[in-house]
């Protein structure tokens, strides 16, 4: 067998040539080789590049398998890290609404709106980096999510650390802000006119009455409300004639009007319960009588709102009741 192939191999390639009817070795060119080398070369290289596309088109290397793995992990993270963000957002959103309508109410503080709490970041480059990608969207959306809940949680510790300031400060706010009557209740006849708009005593016509009037007789002792200064002893013979007016911080203010005369002196400092002046009718007044204000941030508002600290519930509903009768000012 063996013999056989070497014979076979051996074995040359013959042509007839007709000029000399006789038959010739076919001799190759070395060129005609090297040109038949290349040729097949070629056919085969074609052959294994069009595999190769067809290869890389409809299947995945390893490497390019473990990437779309590591990718599909990644967008899972991403998706879980929204859902947790979300959460957050949720709770702080809660926090929010308590501080707001629970804490600042019990302190008498200003809420934080919701645009300053939630802001963001405007600066458009902060997110340059991140755009471009196949998956950007999904980055973008974390990382802007991430920024608010970031502002959200700057704001909440600042704002817990003023009512944390707050708390700390309200058995004195509570001490300063007024709380009783300025009259001993025994001494007070009725209250002739009430906070709002009543019928003015000498023009006659409406007019809005910014505090109460307290009918009691002449002398009547007059007590301050609430802890304070007094910042003004004003001595007048008309509008609110005689008068004291405290200073108790906190944005509140109080007035005692129409006195017969005061007891203490401009920059005294006063303590709740303590003799302030006397029931008078100095002034533009029609009687005997003390016009009590409250004030705060210089608006006056209801005095009735600050007697709890002497006052029943059944006591403070017969005072709303009688408040809301028609009444004429005596100032």
């Amino acid at each position: 067998m063996l013999i056989s192939q070497a014979l076979m191999a051996k074995q040359k390639q013959y042509i007839f040539n007709q000029l000399t009817q006789s038959f010739e070795v076919l001799e190759t060119s070395r060129a005609r080789r090297i040109l038949r080398f290349v040729l097949v070369l070629f056919a085969v290289l074609g052959v294994a590049f069009l595999f190769a596309i067809l290869l890389f088109t409809f299947f995945k290397s390893p490497k390019e398998m473990m990437q779309a793995r590591e990718l599909d992990y990644m967008k899972l993270q991403y998706e879980i890290m929204n859902d947790r963000l979300d959460n957050m957002e949720m709770l702080l959103t809660d926090m929010e609404e308590r501080d707001n309508n629970l804490y600042r109410v019990m302190f008498e503080a200003d809420p934080i709106p919701g645009s300053v709490r939630r802001a963001g970041f405007a600066d458009a480059d902060r997110y340059a980096k991140l755009i471009g990608y196949r998956n950007s969207e999904q980055v973008l959306n974390a990382a802007r999510k991430l920024d608010v809940v970031a502002s959200q949680l700057y704001n909440q510790s600042v704002s817990y650390d003023t009512l944390f300031a707050m708390a700390r400060n309200k058995s004195d706010m509570l001490a300063h802000i007024p709380a009783i009557f300025p009259l001993k209740e025994t001494e007070v006849k009725y209250i002739s006119s009430t906070y709002g708009h009543r019928p003015d005593p000498i023009y006659k016509v409406s007019k809005f009455h910014g505090g109460i009037d307290f009918s009691a007789p002449m002398g009547t002792e007059v007590y301050a409300t609430g802890d304070g200064v007094v910042s003004e002893v004003e001595n007048s013979l008309w509008g609110y004639g005689n008068m004291v007016t405290i200073d108790h911080g906190f944005n509140y203010v109080t007035r005692y009007a129409h006195l017969q005369k005061a007891a203490v002196r401009k920059g005294q400092k006063v303590k709740r319960g303590q003799l302030i002046g006397y029931v008078g009718d100095t002034g533009k007044t029609t009687g005997i009588h003390l016009h009590y204000e409250v004030r705060k941030n210089d608006v006056p508002i209801n005095p009735i709102n600050f007697f709890y600290s002497d006052l029943t519930p059944d006591e403070y509903e017969q005072i709303l009741e009688q408040s809301a009768l028609p009444t004429q000012t005596m100032d």
